[in-house]
């Protein structure tokens, strides 16, 4: 089974999908946004545009999860953002037409919502570059940029199943996926400030510097 988690930048695909995998024994993370910023390095920065747009990456995505799928028993977990319906369907609709047990669910939240988690995940940056780290381009900018095609995308009937989470932790994001996919998730026992410490290292983990 594949869990394909979409939303906008900074909408809570990544802490939602590490949320599934620590609580569902024998699941693993497969981050496509890895492959796509490989591509990327791979390009003189006067071309790095948006990885996505290359017919490389859809199909490699595609490839490598598939792969994964048929070999690997437990649920993979893929969090990435994907708001053009043609890519949608060369992925997410591939990977349905090769019999896998695909789960879309687009993470969606109000404007200001969002725009509070980008200033969050900026203060990570901050922090990674008091600690002597480079803290690269501003990419939340980029984000903000493009927050409001994501978010009309993603409404889009062809993107549900839509899960709103400006009210909700990401814990009962987790659980809200889990029942809807027919899984089973380990209990949540962490207190508030854990969940929240714990979330802050796997935003640190994925701070981007391309």
């Amino acid at each position: 089974m594949l869990l394909w988690i979409n939303g906008p930048f900074g909408g809570g695909k990544t802490h939602t999908a590490y949320e599934i995998h620590r609580r569902l024994p024998g699941s693993v993370v497969c981050d496509p946004e890895h492959a796509g910023f490989g591509l990327r390095r791979m390009l003189p920065p006067e071309l790095r545009e948006d990885f996505r747009e290359l017919t490389s990456w859809r199909q490699g995505v595609v490839e490598v999860l598939d792969l994964v799928l048929t070999r690997h028993d437990g649920v993979v977990i893929a969090p990435m953002t994907v708001t053009d319906s043609g890519h949608f369907a060369e992925t997410v609709g591939r990977l349905r037409e090769l019999g896998h047990d695909v789960h879309h669910f687009a993470l969606l939240a109000e404007r200001e919502t969002v725009l509070r988690r980008l200033r969050e995940r900026g203060l990570g940056r901050l922090l990674r570059s008091v600690a002597g780290k480079n803290a690269g381009p501003h990419r939340e900018s980029r984000a903000v940029q493009q927050l409001d095609h994501c978010l009309e995308r993603l409404a889009g009937p062809e993107f549900a199943e839509h899960l709103w989470t400006d009210r909700t932790t990401v814990p009962k994001t987790a659980d809200r996926i889990a029942v809807l996919a027919g899984l089973e998730l380990r209990p949540h026992h962490e207190g508030p400030l854990r969940t929240r410490l714990r979330q802050a290292r796997v935003g640190l983990r994925h701070i981007r510097f391309d």
